[in-house]
């Protein structure tokens, strides 16, 4: 690697961190916490590379990057935030920014993004829009830190301004809708109409031409497209064949499985490949339980600026709501939340009161529509593309071997500790493994073991 990087972050271990490993790898590297001296050096001509954090004591580092491609058009700038919604994503691909990085992450993948950057040939000048910024976002519960969230925000982030007709997959309450959403409030088309649309929408000879109509070249989702009828799917197909020039942006969602129903002749498969452009998989809480505790902060903090009500979970509480399978995914989530924060009547909620509510909701994972003899490894593999669709055509980061082995050992170790009441005897020799290789691996993936008795 070879070049100049300007780091700006005000975090004192991270431009260390930065700079030792830039350094190693060859490149000379100028670290500030301060915007005003990152400006400075660019307006001078130094660097071929910026990495900059978002939040800094004097001012926002997405909102100096429209500076920063005024004044060197072409600088690849990477952002790294520890702000960790989809707006962060969105804004900084809205910037023109080379790429964008959550916090905490991952060293040597941001090591081969700076290279790649370093390697790029200098764009053209960014896109100009006259559309106004966007204020607020707070309100939309895509959020999180893992990685398969952050793999979303950037993929939504590389598509919003394109044409390619996307289909928003996921299971019942993971947010479906709201990708569609935000696809379009952050795209060019903004100012257009977002319609929704139903199979009853596309009833009588004008049903078709009533919606384009409606859309007037804004989006247009058919949403849960896999329960239309065969007739619907038919006259989606030729009014999709016959639109203008002020077509709209075509979006669908769908909880079941397309290409399992087209296999089986449920689907048009002329229809399946038309609303396919992109495939944006949202995983469901089980697939990211590390967002769940955010997610109910968050769902807090809502209920506080609507009703003024300050509810906070006790530890225990939190440590349940994490460990719930919670089959109904975001909307459950929300909707417990709710309940909690009117029901309880202390500002701590217990992890008592909890138990209380979650004993009334099914804790099952919900079938969708596979059947009940899907092999684990035809799940797994399923999943597996997907994790690799939604990186957009790259590679995943290094070390995706071990990562998946852990994602795997994990749950299996956690759910086989449940059965087992907390007994590691008993889960080890479930397991058939020896007692401690069950404890170093209890150590190693930060497993919490205790003796209780099962919720459900």
């Amino acid at each position: 690697m070879d070049g100049t990087v300007l780091v700006a972050d005000d975090d004192r271990t991270i431009r260390t961190v930065l700079t030792q490993a830039l350094t190693r790898a060859g490149c000379k590297v100028h670290a500030t916490s301060s915007l005003m001296t990152l400006m400075r050096w660019v307006e001078e001509g130094k660097g071929d590379l910026v990495i900059s954090d978002v939040i800094m004591p004097d001012g926002n580092g997405l909102q100096m990057l429209p500076k920063i491609g005024e004044a060197r058009p072409g600088l690849p700038v990477i952002v790294i935030s520890a702000q960790n919604t989809i707006m962060t994503a969105i804004q900084a691909a809205e910037a023109e920014a080379y790429d964008y990085l959550p916090k905490p992450f991952d060293l040597p993948d941001l090591m081969k993004r700076a290279s790649r950057a370093l390697e790029a040939k200098r764009r053209a000048a960014p896109r100009k829009t006259d559309a106004a910024p966007r204020e607020g976002g707070d309100d939309l519960p895509l959020v999180g830190r893992t990685a398969s969230m952050q793999a979303l925000y950037r993929l939504v982030a590389r598509v919003m301004n394109t044409d390619i007709p996307v289909l928003v997959t996921g299971e019942s309450g993971t947010g479906k809708s709201l990708i569609a959403r935000a696809i379009h409030d952050f795209s060019d088309r903004r100012a257009l109409p977002f319609v929704v649309a139903s199979s009853a929408d596309l009833a009588g000879a004008e049903g078709a031409s009533t919606l384009l109509a409606r859309a007037r070249g804004g989006s247009l989702v058919f949403d849960e497209v896999a329960d239309y009828d065969e007739e619907a799917q038919t006259r989606i197909v030729r009014m999709l064949d016959t639109m203008g020039e002020t077509a709209p942006r075509i979006m669908a969602t769908s909880q079941a499985d397309l290409m399992r129903r087209m296999e089986a002749g449920q689907f048009r498969q002329d229809l399946f490949y038309r609303l396919g452009g992109v495939a944006v998989a949202v995983p469901s809480l089980r697939e990211r339980v590390d967002d769940i505790p955010l997610l109910a902060e968050h769902f807090l903090a809502k209920a506080e600026r609507d009703t003024g009500t300050v509810r906070r979970l006790a530890p225990a509480a939190m440590d349940l709501i994490r460990a719930y399978s919670w089959p109904g995914n975001v909307r459950q989530l929300e909707n417990t939340i709710r309940r909690l924060v009117v029901t309880s009547p202390e500002e701590e909620i217990t992890r008592t009161e909890v138990e209380a509510v979650l004993g009334n909701q099914p804790a099952m994972e919900p079938l969708r529509g596979n059947g009940d003899s899907e092999k684990l490894s035809s799940s797994v593999a399923r999943h597996l593309k997907r994790y690799f669709d939604l990186h957009g055509g790259q590679l995943p980061a290094p070390g995706l071997y071990t990562r998946i082995l852990r994602e795997v050992e994990l749950p299996l170790i956690e759910i086989a500790l449940d059965a087992t009441a907390g007994n590691q005897a008993r889960c080890a020799d479930l397991l058939g493994i020896n007692r401690n290789t069950l404890r170093k691996k209890i150590t190693d993936l930060d497993i919490r073991v205790t003796r209780r008795r099962k919720l459900m």
